[in-house]
């Protein structure tokens, strides 16, 4: 038995309204969460999810309307309120500090004293245990955070919220850089939390985990609650109904496309972070899909080829240009494009315009002896903005204040502006919603046929084997199987990733 009230409120929302200007981000919205409840918070990018839980954590205050914490009025002043309140969030993009330790991460804001000295003992054994409990131990204390992959700095902010033993738990899109085995880790934790009472709110567009962890749901559409209810009494395509308004049939869309010549040979590539050298053929008009673990070595052959990471060996040959040390302004000049997995790291200029990011790799249309055409770029970026249904106010928003989702569009509308005859794609759909994943897969598709050669990184295998024409698989380093797609399975595909074996 659980020695907690299961069934009571632990958050009420009544008519909550948020304006971003003219922009009506809640409209009127009614939430409610019970003890020891995993409810599912979904809808599409935009929708006002994210606006919703940085009002229940104190990030934002509402225009207008009530909230109740545990039947009395709750009004956070600020995200530390929110927390002594007993509300943790871990949002979507890590809010981590990366030049410090795991240690010191986790701890932060939370150090355990007396007499005006540290107890790093006490503190390590805590940090160890949770650790244990993530079933991650090797994930080092005295590791600086921007070291360890995103994976891992994932586990560090899951981390810090179990320390807080938070009695309201929201998760945004929790496992975007999870592998299978991890997710499962971490859902069997969300379950454990759940029977001490923990209430959790559950945001993520992989609808397949959401139907698997959360008991209810709760689905926004342009600022709206459109639908709640049990999620063992609805099926995905209903959910999907709410969240776009409407009915969508294929979830992979294809568009034929034939294979060439290849456009890409990667020989005996070893990056300075590759454990193992790599070699494998791209041709035009296919979209070879990179499997494997976390660290395996998919993320880091893209940077050695992509040239982020320096070569230690090997070569890449770009349709018949051979590089040996590759730098990113060299690999653009020769037709390669890259989105990175760490968008806001290393994908996107946050400070700068759309209009600034989409056109930052390919200026030339624009420029006439010396000057650029500011009227040009606009209209063009105002196109891939429309093309990519990006939500803006236009051209000139600063990309931070965009939605996580929107700003995962941004980065692709820079590469299909910069028109590479290669894209290497670092897990391109991370925190898209349903609808965005298709129409993002129909593009991959549309490339292809056009003759461009896709590498496409990820860890969601049902879009692997939906989108690509032949998958490789990683295992420690070294590419230990490469297939074509109808001869994989979800099944397989995991054993070879695990194993080294299918």
């Amino acid at each position: 038995m659980t020695s907690f009230n299961a069934g009571r409120l632990a958050l009420e929302m009544r008519r909550v309204t948020k304006h971003f200007g003219a922009t009506c981000a809640l409209d009127d919205v009614d939430f409610s969460l019970r003890k020891g409840e995993i409810q599912a918070l979904l809808g599409e990018n935009g929708a006002g999810k994210s606006t919703l839980v940085k009002i229940i954590s104190g990030a934002l205050k509402s225009d207008r309307g009530e909230m109740t914490l545990d039947g009395r009025p709750y009004h956070p002043s600020d995200p530390l309120a929110g927390r002594q309140s007993g509300v943790s969030m871990i949002y979507q993009e890590l809010n981590l500090a990366p030049h410090l330790t795991v240690e010191e991460n986790i701890m932060l804001g939370r150090e355990v004293h007396a007499g005006g000295f540290l107890k790093r003992r006490e503190v390590r054994k805590k940090i160890r245990d949770t650790l244990e409990f993530l079933h991650h131990p090797e994930i080092g204390c005295d590791v600086p955070v921007r070291q360890l992959s995103l994976g891992a700095r994932q586990i560090v902010e899951i981390s810090r919220a179990i320390m807080d033993k938070a009695r309201i738990l929201v998760m945004d899109e929790p496992t975007s850089s999870l592998t299978k085995e991890d997710t499962e880790r971490l859902f069997q934790v969300i379950r454990k939390l759940k029977t001490e009472g923990v209430s959790i709110i559950y945001i993520s567009h992989f609808l397949e985990e959401v139907q698997d962890v959360a008991e209810t749901y709760t689905v926004l559409r342009d600022g709206r609650n459109v639908g709640t209810g049990s999620m063992a009494e609805t099926t995905l395509e209903e959910i999907i109904q709410l969240m776009i308004g409407k009915k969508i049939t294929d979830l992979f869309p294809r568009v034929d496309h034939e294979r060439g010549e290849a456009i890409l040979s990667v020989k005996d590539l070893k990056g300075v972070q590759m454990s193992e050298p790599v070699s494998f053929d791209l041709h035009r008009g296919e979209i070879l899909g990179l499997a494997g673990l976390i660290g395996s070595g998919r993320t880091e052959t893209l940077r050695a080829i992509f040239g982020l990471d320096a070569a230690e060996g090997g070569l890449v040959d770009v349709g018949g240009v051979k590089v040996l040390k590759g730098r990113p302004w060299l690999m653009i000049e020769n037709s390669l494009g890259l989105l990175s997995e760490d968008r806001q790291g290393e994908g996107l200029a946050l400070s700068r315009s759309l209009a600034d990011n989409i056109t930052l790799s390919r200026f030339s249309p624009y420029k006439k002896f010396g000057f650029l055409s500011v009227k040009k770029r606009t209209q063009a970026a105002a196109q891939w903005i429309n093309a990519l249904k990006i939500k803006a106010q236009g051209p000139y928003q600063t990309v931070a204040s965009l939605s996580g989702g929107n700003q995962q569009k941004a980065a692709l509308a820079r590469l299909l502006h910069q028109d590479a005859d290669v894209l290497l794609l670092d897990e391109p759909t991370r925190g898209i919603d349903v609808m965005s994943k298709s129409q993002i897969y129909e593009w991959m598709s549309r490339l292809a046929a056009a003759g461009k050669g896709i590498l496409f990184v990820s860890s969601y295998f049902p879009e692997l084997l939906g989108v690509c024409d032949r998958i490789a698989v990683f295992f420690r380093g070294q590419i230990v199987d490469v297939r074509a797609a109808g001869d994989w399975r979800d099944e397989s595909l995991m054993a070879a990733s695990t194993t080294g074996k299918a």
